[in-house]
């Protein structure tokens, strides 16, 4: 069984956003950049099916600028087989995601599809449920544990209040939850190795699919801060701010 799984190069989650100045978007100069923490689990998770003998290739898939091979071959150190970068440029919305992973899972035929559920940048959360609604395959969200038993995927997922657990008929799409599991460290090794391994580059022109924005951000800006407590001598001072200033009782 073949698995693709999507990646996406992102502000590293351990540095503070910043918004340019003009408002225009967030500000990547000189920012350390990083796979998207919910990619890493759908790599690891991929590479435990490979190693658990559920799969037998891993192939990882990057959209956007050149720089997006370093997190390929990160991924590929992690133990992905080889990797597919769509080289381009321009702003890359989900649809426009989705649409150039559909390309490529005609292309490949992979029988399981592991995205992040959602990328720290956007928090979109939605290439993956297009890209399932593209290919008209079953999927499951927000996955916490994934099994392969023969032909049929099983999911187990958190809803409010439990577990939900689904039976997927493969070919499938999963996308992946915190819980899911812990993501391995690349070794040093393994990431000289990943430098040899193959990595094809093509274009959305190659693939057919047109990648222009729909939407158009007309503004961002950092949240307000937060102000400072203040301090009430009683409960009854509690109770009449919260009913008179506050407004919530």
């Amino acid at each position: 069984m073949k698995v693709l799984v999507a990646v996406k190069r992102v502000v590293d989650h351990n540095v503070k956003v910043r918004v340019k100045s003009d408002g225009s978007g967030v500000d990547v100069a000189n920012v350390k950049m990083a796979m998207n923490p919910f990619d890493e689990i759908a790599v690891e998770e991929a590479v435990r099916l490979k190693e658990s003998g559920a799969a037998s290739e891993v192939v990882v898939v990057s959209c956007g600028a050149m720089a997006c091979q370093e997190t390929l071959r990160t991924a590929m150190a992690l133990g992905a087989d080889r990797a597919i970068l769509v080289h381009t440029d321009a702003e890359l919305q989900p649809l426009a995601v989705a649409k150039l992973l559909k390309a490529l899972a005609d292309w490949e035929q992979p029988r399981l599809i592991i995205t992040g559920k959602q990328a720290i940048d956007d928090d979109c959360n939605q290439t993956g449920q297009m890209l399932a609604a593209l290919l008209d395959w079953p999927q499951a969200t927000f996955a916490s544990r994934l099994v392969i038993e023969g032909d049929q995927a099983c999911v187990s997922r958190e809803v409010d209040g439990g577990l939900e657990t689904l039976a997927l008929a493969l070919p499938a799409l999963v996308t992946t939850d915190l819980r899911l599991n812990e993501p391995r460290y690349a070794t040093l090794p393994n990431i000289m190795k990943a430098k040899k391994r193959p990595l094809d580059i093509v274009t959305p022109v190659e693939l057919g699919v047109d990648v222009a924005p729909r939407l158009k951000v007309l503004g961002m800006a950092e949240p307000a801060g937060r102000g400072a407590g203040v301090m009430v001598p009683d409960v009854a001072t509690l109770l009449d701010k919260l009913r008179q200033e506050a407004q919530v009782i």
